[in-house]
């Protein structure tokens, strides 16, 4: 049986990692998505010590402790992934740390040459415009990326509710999470390109020739 294929998505806020997360588990749909963010917004909603912290540090738009991240995904793979399913991890790692953690479990694994990591890359200043422009919905909740035909976008065409900007899309907030990017999610490219095992992918495109360069790439790592 040929092992099932893992991804890392990588990418400044706002890069379309969600959207181009969904395109390819339409079309690996054996594979257990993991996006870090669902998991601090459960712990956030828990009556917990931890969940009162991280529901206030989400509140002011800032990032939660480190380590916590690394805890999280490992522990859902560990209880959620069966043998022939893939992993999709949507924005981790974020810290060269967690990058090695990761290496080393997903090669226990024995999944390390049968992982894709991508990078959607767009620059800080394309990632500020989407984010302070982006919009969620005050019903269901849905994040409306300033991309594409999302821009011309009035209302939630799925559940028919109003756009609003998200709470934490401010510019202050915006650029903390920027320079994140910058101080500790760069060093984890440097990491990878230094391994000849990055797939970087111009995300200032259309979400589908975005899709169209990620699933040329795959098919060629992973020609067989």
């Amino acid at each position: 049986m040929d092992k099932p294929l893992n991804f890392s998505l990588i990418g400044r806020s706002g890069s379309g990692k969600g959207t181009q997360a969904k395109l390819l588990l339409e079309l690996y749909p054996k594979t257990e998505y993991i996006y870090t963010g669902d998991l601090f917004r459960d712990i956030s909603s828990q009556d917990t010590e931890v969940g009162h912290k991280i529901k206030e540090v989400l509140k002011d738009g800032g990032l939660p402790f480190d380590d916590l991240a690394t805890t999280l995904w490992m522990h859902k793979i560990s209880y959620k992934v069966q043998e022939g399913e893939g992993i999709m991890l949507d924005g981790t790692p974020r810290r060269l740390e967690e990058a090695l953690n990761l290496e080393r479990f997903l090669n226990w694994l024995d999944r390390l040459d049968s992982t894709a990591f991508l990078l959607i890359d767009i620059s800080r200043e394309e990632a500020f415009n989407r984010l302070s422009k982006r919009r969620i919905c005050s019903q269901c909740g849905k994040l409306i990326p300033y991309v594409g035909d999302f821009k011309s976008w009035q209302d939630c065409r799925e559940c028919g509710g109003k756009l609003i900007e998200r709470p934490d899309d401010i510019p202050e907030a915006i650029n903390h999470r920027l320079d994140y990017f910058e101080k500790q999610v760069e060093p984890v490219i440097r990491h990878y390109e230094e391994n000849s095992s990055l797939i970087r992918i111009n995300g200032e495109q259309s979400i589908e020739d975005v899709f169209k360069d990620i699933k040329k790439a795959l098919s060629e790592k992973f020609a067989r």
